[in-house]
């Protein structure tokens, strides 16, 4: 989002970003703010039943000066949204909003286990199947993160979509090194809105949801010169070493450090993969304050013992309280 934020503003463009999950607290929406983007966040449940706060989010932004380009995010776990956001907003505002293609960005970590079919991706087949579904619903599919994969995993990735999908529009690039933009924003340019309700089990689509358990999070730390990215760093690796320990899968980690006017954002996408800095600040502080997203293939009971765990560790480590 922010990237694409950042090319529509350069082209003279105003730009609103919504951000959503199943609580307050986001990491992502203190990330985009205070990278000075427009945001507003829609929280407490998807925007499949929140559509109302989701319009009324998108007309807070475009109070005084209308909104040229609005990004809107979902629950990373939400599909059917074309029935159930998409043709209302055509319905009820489209004389408001012009509907641009639904993207779904495709996480490698996971995407190739489950297009593989491959056993013990940490996930249910229920889970998968709500994966399957969004990339079902998709206008195109952006393959993300291709820094991080080899050409051959790029190439069988492309293919493994091209033969379940092949009526899709599928990009391949890298949103951290901007590899690609390019190619997505030109998909978005000439690829239309049409893919159709889907079909769909709606009890197998709670089931899944129901297995990927999420915690959203704060917690202050008080120490001596707490530096925010180490801090926030090791609270993810901490928190993911405990969840591979007891075989959980982690859909996404996510913790925000923020003091003395600095943040830090670190993240884990995957049980598999190392934690790392997305954003980092180079900014120590007396006083830190944590805002933790998680979405984990857990118990939600066992993920809070874990969390707090955790964060009791990473105090310690650093004489902290």
């Amino acid at each position: 989002m922010a990237r694409l934020a950042s090319h529509y503003t350069a082209l003279g463009q105003r730009v609103g970003l919504v951000t959503n999950d199943q609580a307050e607290g986001l990491v992502d929406t203190r990330a985009l703010s205070s990278a000075g983007f427009p945001v507003s966040e829609v929280a407490g449940a998807c925007f499949c039943c929140k559509f109302n706060d989701l319009v009324d989010a998108a007309g807070s932004l475009a109070v005084g000066t209308p909104i040229d380009r609005l990004l809107a995010e979902p629950v990373g776990s939400c599909t059917d949204l074309v029935a159930t956001v998409l043709e209302p907003l055509k319905k009820l505002h489209g004389t408001q909003y012009r509907i641009g293609p639904l993207i779904v960005l495709l996480k490698p970590e996971h995407g190739q286990k489950i297009l593989r079919g491959q056993a013990g991706v940490g996930f249910s087949p229920k889970a998968a199947y709500i994966f399957l579904k969004q990339l079902e619903e998709a206008d195109i599919i952006a393959i993300n993160k291709i820094d991080k994969i080899s050409p051959a995993d790029q190439q069988e990735l492309t293919e493994l979509l091209e033969q379940r999908f092949p009526q899709k529009h599928i990009v391949a690039l890298s949103l951290r090194t901007g590899d690609g933009l390019d190619r997505l924003i030109a998909a978005m340019e000439n690829v239309t809105q049409s893919s159709l309700p889907l079909d769909i089990d709606y009890d197998t689509y709670a089931d899944g949801e129901a297995e990927m358990g999420w915690l959203n999070a704060e917690a202050v730390v008080e120490g001596t010169g707490l530096p925010l990215d180490r801090l926030a760093l090791a609270l993810v690796e901490t928190l993911g070493d405990r969840l591979q320990n007891d075989q959980l899968e982690a859909v996404h980690l996510k913790v925000l450090a923020e003091g003395d006017g600095g943040f830090a954002v670190a993240n884990l996408v995957s049980s598999s993969d190392a934690a790392e800095i997305s954003l980092p600040s180079q900014t120590d502080s007396d006083t830190v304050k944590l805002t933790i997203n998680a979405r984990v293939a857990a118990d939600p009971a066992v993920l809070s013992a874990h969390t707090e765990a955790a964060l009791a560790e990473v105090a310690a480590a650093h004489s902290a309280e």
